[in-house]
């Protein structure tokens, strides 16, 4: 990785570091990774394929039981009450064992965070989506939740909020931005690793969605709100993180004074080629810039509908 400073604002050409293709970008990492292999991006065009195989894997490792919240050694937040109209819902696909075993895959793609791991262990993650692709819920794909949005695939969430809690704050995340609620489902993982976590979506039927899908979890600590996300919200700013579900050109000049001095932005940045970016705020009118992965999200727009 490499860092470089800039002065407010931040134009695209100092967020974005070109590259030569796709193909021949490869992922920073660590001497003990540098044997990996590179990542594959999945998009929402590959769940359909994966399903079958990978949802009969799971299903001879999962058993049809209740919810039971999980709670890591490290992580004694990673809980969620969990309705006893989620029971309803059950089914083997779906049970503790196959989030589990979604954790262990996480882990093994790369994300070490502890609390990271719990949470996306506790959070479940079919009750984000319809009945209908619960089968589909802990495949490592993005899924489609209707108006021409995804639900991220689990990898991709883990992976930036873990980034986003990497901070010089000993990875304490006070208050928290997402832009993109979508079917609520990062929200939610995001409520077991920050104090606040606040989520603009700009569709309404799908923050009406978000509201209906976390209802039931009863979290305290999220604040959802219908509205454009690009232009943040100043009115409850600094944030400590802020994390973006969808990709633009370059990221919103609004967002960029919304972050706390020390504060972690996460966002895919381009448009046929997207590549996950962080940006830090170290100064009052100055940032850093990281390039990381690449990455494929649905594209960030602005207003409301």
């Amino acid at each position: 990785m490499t860092g470089k400073s800039s002065r407010f604002p931040l134009p695209l050409s100092s967020v974005v570091e070109k590259k030569g293709t796709a193909a021949s970008h490869v992922p920073s990492r660590s001497p003990e990774q540098s044997s990996a292999p590179v990542r594959k991006v999945v998009t929402p065009q590959t769940a359909t394929r994966n399903a079958a195989q990978d949802s009969g894997r799971q299903a001879a490792k999962a058993q049809a039981a209740q919810f039971v919240q999980p709670v890591g050694k490290s992580a004694s937040r990673a809980t969620l009450p969990m309705p006893a109209a989620a029971s309803t819902r059950a089914a083997p696909l779906v049970s503790e064992a196959v989030r589990k075993a979604m954790a262990v895959r996480v882990a093994k793609q790369g994300v070490s965070d502890p609390k990271v791991l719990a949470a996306m262990e506790a959070v479940p993650r079919h009750m984000f989506m319809e009945p209908a692709l619960a089968s589909q819920a802990y495949i490592d794909a993005s899924l489609p939740i209707g108006h021409h949005q995804t639900i991220s695939q689990p990898y991709i969430v883990a992976r930036m909020i873990e980034i986003m809690r990497d901070n010089n704050k000993g990875k304490v995340l006070e208050r928290v931005l997402e832009i993109g609620t979508g079917c609520g489902y990062q929200a939610a993982v995001l409520s077991l690793v920050a104090k606040e976590v606040y989520s603009i979506e700009r569709i309404k039927p799908l923050h009406e969605l978000a509201k209906t899908n976390l209802r039931p979890l009863r979290i305290a600590n999220i604040r959802l709100h219908y509205g454009d996300g690009m232009l943040g919200l100043p009115q409850v700013a600094p944030f400590d993180g802020i994390i973006l579900a969808a990709a633009g050109l370059e990221v919103p000049q609004a967002l960029l004074e919304q972050m706390a001095i020390g504060g972690r932005l996460v966002a895919p940045v381009g448009g046929r080629q997207q590549m996950l970016q962080l940006i830090e705020r170290i100064g009052k009118f100055e940032w850093t810039s990281e390039t990381l992965e690449e990455c494929h999200f649905v594209p960030l727009r602005p207003g409301t509908v």
